[in-house]
């Protein structure tokens, strides 16, 4: 019995090793038929967290290869995150702008809204328009799009625009369906459950 089931384990043991042999050449062939390298427009949207958590650990991969990497805040500017705290610490390898006081809910004052999302957008198009840089995050740039404080045909002409190399995520909610038609990458996150509605608040190290 026990040569038996020691046949049986080796038996086993050899039919994964040739599904996996399989696999493999598979994987291998799919890999090799991918030669485009280019700079990719990626967006993050849909109601599920994660989306910024996301773009900031495509940001840490960045600039663990050091290049250069800036991070514009469309609406959250307020907020003292962890992630602007641990970024930071690469400069000058990053450069973050963060002109926001919040949610528009928070501010109640559109004007100021539209004003404050012009400002983060200049700084953006500048580091849209450096080579040097290698990744530009534009967080919650879906929600100033889907207020429209910013002009959506000029944010696709300057992304169109930009250095050949360089990398864009962009997060949010509701993103426009031009902006994820014009993009490489579109990722939504879906909400499956959320401690919010147990009445858990936001906490260090998890929302912020």
């Amino acid at each position: 019995m026990t040569q038996t089931l020691s046949s049986s384990l080796q038996g086993a043991e050899a039919h994964h090793r040739e599904k996996m042999r399989k696999r493999k050449e598979v994987q291998d062939r799919e890999v090799a038929s991918k030669t485009l390298e280019k700079g990719l427009l990626m967006v993050h949207t849909g109601p599920g967290k994660g989306k910024s958590t996301a773009a900031f650990g495509m940001a840490l991969r960045t600039l663990g290869y050091g290049r250069r990497v800036a991070v514009v805040q469309f609406i959250k500017g307020a907020w003292d995150t962890g992630e602007r705290r641990a970024l930071e610490r690469f400069d000058p390898l990053v450069s973050w702008h963060a002109p926001g006081e919040g949610f528009t809910w928070e501010t109640q004052d559109k004007a100021r809204d539209i004003a404050t999302c012009e400002e983060a957008w200049r700084f953006a198009a500048d580091a849209l328009a450096n080579a040097d840089v290698g990744l530009v995050v534009l967080d919650e740039l879906n929600i100033a799009l889907r207020y429209e404080y910013l002009s959506l045909p000029h944010i696709l002409d300057v992304l169109k625009a930009r250095p050949e190399g360089q990398h864009v995520v962009i997060t949010g909610r509701n993103a426009k369906p031009e902006l994820t038609e014009a993009a490489d990458l579109v990722t939504e996150m879906t909400l499956v459950k959320h401690h919010f509605r147990s009445g858990v608040k936001a906490q260090k190290g998890v929302e912020f």
